[in-house]
């Protein structure tokens, strides 16, 4: 059995690149993984996942729990046989969900209460039973619940949520069932108050985890703040273990954070831009429904390999979203996962050949 374990193969000034190994295989990093909440990459068959050069998936725990239950998906032999997914898969906690999708939600020092968005139903969601619902869905790498501090936050408010997430991380770490293959990642929070942060991954350290994740941010803070947040936040976690920006974005806002030496994103941004006509090539974001793409030939992106690109043309992209055709979102949506994994694949080997900084010039960041 492969241990879980992250080896550093370049490094060029703080970015770097390498490979983390679980139990269902490796991923390169820097790594951007697909958002598949609910057992799915929306529009897109796992094959066709696995062909845009993704190594790993997202799914959550707190969708999951809700439909078919994770009781269900472990008696059908876990999230990987369940959605046809062979290899590695990271869930979330479910803390983000709780915040933004739940109603009448309670958090308290045992954990958090909340009806459901789906039928009302009420669930109680605490550190030990989002560590078991995520055991259950054998997750290659579990993330510890936190709460999500929304921003803004007061001073005083972001220190309490911080530090109860703090007390619920090392309640996660109690929990957690240690296998080969497998991991825990922790998530620093704090908001936008540096010392707050600092506190927090000196804490995440005292526990001890197997990766560590930035989290609260890509909150509408925007890209500067962000950024000012990571040049302080990623200099505290640790060298040898990966770094996880959670959430988190756009092509120029993943360029920024490699550079600040940040290892793993996810996002729903390249799947929820496609599904409403939006294409990402570099330095720009097409529009496939406006009207100057009604008779264009060219490809969305000639330099793409995808099949959108190499079989279809923005005229009939246009076409397929005007006529409402369910194949306009799915062309799209597998545009933009390839292009995310191309621009991964092109980090990499900048760091590699030691041009990063050159590159990411070229994003502005």
């Amino acid at each position: 059995m492969t241990q879980f374990n992250f080896i550093i193969k370049a490094k060029e000034n703080l970015a770097r690149t390498g490979i983390v190994s679980t139990a269902h295989g490796e991923i390169r990093t820097p790594a951007f993984m697909p958002v598949g909440t609910a057992g799915t990459v929306k529009g897109m068959l796992p094959e066709s996942v696995a062909a845009t050069g993704s190594d790993i998936l997202l799914g959550n725990t707190y969708h999951l729990m809700l439909r078919p239950s994770a009781e269900i998906v472990a008696k059908l032999g876990g999230l990987h046989k369940f959605m046809n997914w062979n290899k590695p898969i990271l869930t979330d906690s479910g803390g983000f969900q709780v915040m933004s999708l739940s109603k009448l939600r309670k958090i308290t020092e045992e954990g958090v209460k909340f009806q459901s968005h789906i039928d009302g139903a009420t669930y109680n969601l605490t550190p030990e039973r989002s560590i078991e619902i995520q055991y259950m869905l054998d997750s290659n790498i579990t993330m510890v619940l936190d709460e999500c501090t929304p921003y803004p936050a007061t001073r005083q408010d972001a220190e309490s949520s911080m530090r109860l997430s703090m007390r619920w991380a090392k309640r996660c770490k109690d929990a957690f069932v240690e296998r080969e293959g497998y991991g825990l990642f922790g998530i620093v929070q704090g908001s936008m108050y540096e010392d707050l942060r600092i506190e927090s991954a000196a804490a995440l350290q005292e526990i001890g985890f197997d990766g560590y994740a930035i989290g609260g941010l890509a909150v509408g803070e925007g890209q500067e703040i962000m950024f000012e947040v990571l040049d302080y936040t990623v200099p505290q976690l640790p060298q040898d273990k990966p770094r996880y920006l959670m959430g988190v974005g756009k092509p120029s806002d993943i360029v920024g954070a490699v550079a600040r030496g940040v290892d793993m994103f996810d996002c729903v941004i390249p799947t929820r831009a496609g599904r409403f006509g939006r294409a990402y090539i570099d330095h720009d974001e097409l529009n496939l429904k406006n009207a100057c793409h009604t008779e264009d030939p060219t490809p969305v992106d000639p330099t793409c390999d995808c099949p959108c690109c190499t079989n279809y043309s923005r005229a009939y992209l246009n076409h397929l979203f005007k006529a409402d055709e369910m194949l306009g979102p799915i062309l799209l949506t597998w545009h933009n996962i390839r292009y995310y994994q191309r621009l991964m694949q092109r980090i990499r080997d900048a760091i590699e050949a030691g041009t990063f900084g050159e590159f990411a010039n070229s994003f502005g960041v």
